[in-house]
């Protein structure tokens, strides 16, 4: 059977993979997740269309996270891909010392590529460009929530500012009037801009779902792309039409209890564990500083949740940004450290017990249980919510993940999460 491999892609974190895979396969690329760059001894099966890899750069420092993403790029390149595409999250990273630029940077003169496209727009989840500015709900990126962000804080809204002190190159600004053109005309307007330039950048504005058709028919055939996952649907069909593709998406839940464990602190995972508790929901608070102290221990959560089995339970950290700050006052490193820990190793208890469902908020959270269960790849399922799909490990198909950016999904997202993964 001839290889099928069409598209590769590279996130900067784990639920960020997993957002990206879910739209691919909506639009109908059979797609696999995997998590780190994988060995040499790796098997890519025939079938697969999409590949995407997780890493775990949005916080490394700049030097590891680059070569992180060049190894990625190279091994994807040699399995055959058309078409790269860099994943970072739909709200960016607004620190001088972010790693989307320095990624970009080196993949574009590595791969190589004249220049890509910057559109980490996703308007299924409220998150849109205008005028080449970022817009959470409808508030400029630097006036919403994310501006306090532990971990990368949304201090500015122009993604041409955004870039100037991560990258080296220049921006052109493809805004929503110059979309309204015929291709050759925006085309035309971006060679010229890029005719005296070894690389730059285009921003695209994107408002609504319907503009990814357009930048799809404009952009789509760039070696090298990058943004959020609000193209990854109208890619994946692209390919499945041009290729005359027509994949079978992994299907069905598993039986057993379920174990949420929640590590985020935005407001969107905050108002769900609200709803889950307001229905009735068994959960139970981590206290940062009394889990430093020893006055909560692993042992005391892990009692709680066996003896809450039969009604699933949700291990939560999460809390509003004032009392995050008095926590961090501590060390936020040490905090973030001691929690990611102790949501690992409840996660894989979890596992050694049998239990086959496992429902995680937040990134930094999710990359932490999925280093301690080693799953290696997975076969991305039906989606709970925009971006964020159930995975099925290759390793063991029983077993159904579901993990989550703590600002995606809906208010009832944890309920609609166990009942996806249920039998």
């Amino acid at each position: 059977m001839q290889k099928k491999l069409i598209f590769g892609c590279i996130a900067d974190d784990f639920t960020g993979a997993s957002d990206a895979a879910s739209f691919l396969v909506k639009g109908g690329l059979k797609t696999v997740l995997i998590n780190e760059i994988p060995p040499h001894t790796f098997k890519v099966e025939d079938e697969w269309e999409a590949i995407v890899i997780a890493l775990k750069t949005r916080t490394q420092n700049k030097g590891a996270a680059v070569e992180a993403s060049l190894n990625a790029m190279d091994w994807l390149k040699k399995q055959g891909i058309k078409q790269l595409y860099l994943k970072y999250c739909s709200t960016f990273d607004s620190t001088e010392q972010g790693n989307i630029g320095p990624v970009i940077d080196a993949v574009l003169e590595e791969y190589p590529a004249h220049y890509t496209i910057l559109c980490p727009a996703l308007p299924v989840n409220k998150r849109i460009v205008k005028s080449g500015h970022l817009y959470v709900d409808g508030i400029p990126l630097h006036k919403s929530h994310m501006k306090n962000h532990p971990l990368t804080p949304m201090w500015e809204s122009d993604i041409k500012k955004l870039m100037e002190p991560q990258g080296k190159y220049s921006c052109f600004l493809a805004d929503y009037q110059l979309l309204k053109q015929p291709k050759d005309e925006i085309l035309k307007r971006v060679e010229n801009f890029g005719a005296d330039k070894e690389h730059f950048y285009v921003i695209t504005d994107y408002i609504e779902e319907k503009d990814a058709e357009k930048i799809v028919d404009v952009f789509g055939d760039v070696p090298v792309l990058t943004g959020g996952s609000g193209l990854m649907e109208t890619l994946g069909s692209k390919y499945c039409q041009k290729n005359n593709l027509n994949s079978s998406q992994e299907k069905g839940g598993t039986e057993g209890p379920a174990v949420i464990l929640s590590g985020s602190c935005s407001t969107v995972t905050l108002e769900q564990i609200r709803c889950y508790q307001e229905e009735g929901g068994v959960s139970f608070q981590i206290q940062p500083l009394d889990l430093m102290s020893g006055k909560q221990t692993i042992e005391t959560m892990w009692d709680f949740i066996k003896n809450h089995l039969e009604e699933n339970v949700l291990v939560y950290s999460s809390d509003d940004a004032e009392q995050i700050k008095q926590v961090q006052k501590h060390g936020a490193e040490k905090v973030a450290k001691i929690i990611e820990e102790t949501m690992a190793e409840l996660a894989k208890r979890s596992f050694a017990i049998g239990i086959n469902r496992i429902i995680v908020a937040g990134g930094e959270t999710a990359g932490a249980v999925m280093r301690e269960l080693h799953y290696h790849s997975y076969a991305v399922s039906e989606s709970v919510a925009p971006g964020v799909p159930v995975m099925i490990p290759l390793d063991n198909v029983k077993m159904r993940l579901v993990l989550k950016s703590g600002n995606f999904g809906q208010r009832d997202f944890f309920h609609r999460a166990l009942t996806s993964t249920r039998v």
